[in-house]
């Protein structure tokens, strides 16, 4: 009687094999994750900023997004008359933030006030709320926010003397962080 051994067929090698190959596949995995990637670009505001998204409360967010919506409507109307509309018009309109409704209680309860043909001032009874809007007209209109207390109305519009009197200018930045928001 023979006896054959049979050797296993090369058991080692196919691990070797296998390992290499799920090298491979970890590798050109982790460089097209490497490769797409993005980078979170820091964008930062100045200091007498405030940046519409992250910086403002809800109620603050509400009445700037509607004063940027009536600023339109505000500058059409100002066209046809050669004058700014009164803050009563545009509530007898039901624009907001200026229409008196149980939006615009929630959002703080704002007294507007047209300051000449410069700008629509509303004072919140509650800055702890919403603080009081300041909308600038002009060939760049703005919105500014100003959240002390004792709030009252500015005479000079200039950028500066808002800034020492306690404004500060609310801006909005579009980038990849407006639907990919990553607080820490």
């Amino acid at each position: 009687m023979n006896t054959h051994v049979v050797r296993p067929a090369g058991a080692g090698h196919e691990t070797l094999y296998v390992l290499l190959l799920c090298l491979l596949i970890l590798t050109v995995a982790g460089s097209v994750v490497a490769w797409r990637h993005e980078t979170q670009a820091v964008t930062s505001v100045a200091s007498h900023q405030l940046d519409a998204r992250r910086d403002l409360s809800a109620a603050e967010q509400g009445i700037y997004a509607d004063l940027r919506v009536t600023l339109d409507e505000i500058q059409l109307l100002g066209e046809d008359s050669n004058a700014l509309p009164e803050p009563t018009e545009l509530a007898a309109e039901g624009f907001a933030p200026f229409a008196i409704d149980a939006s615009s209680v929630s959002r703080g309860g704002h007294q507007w006030q047209l300051l000449g043909d410069e700008a629509y001032l509303g004072i919140s009874p509650n800055p702890s709320v919403a603080g009081s809007f300041l909308l600038r007209i002009g060939a760049q209109p703005d919105v500014w926010l100003n959240r002390n207390s004792a709030v009252s109305a500015p005479t000079d519009f200039s950028d500066a003397a808002l800034n020492q009197s306690g404004w500060q200018q609310v801006i909005a930045q579009f980038d990849a962080g407006v639907t990919r928001q990553h607080r820490h």
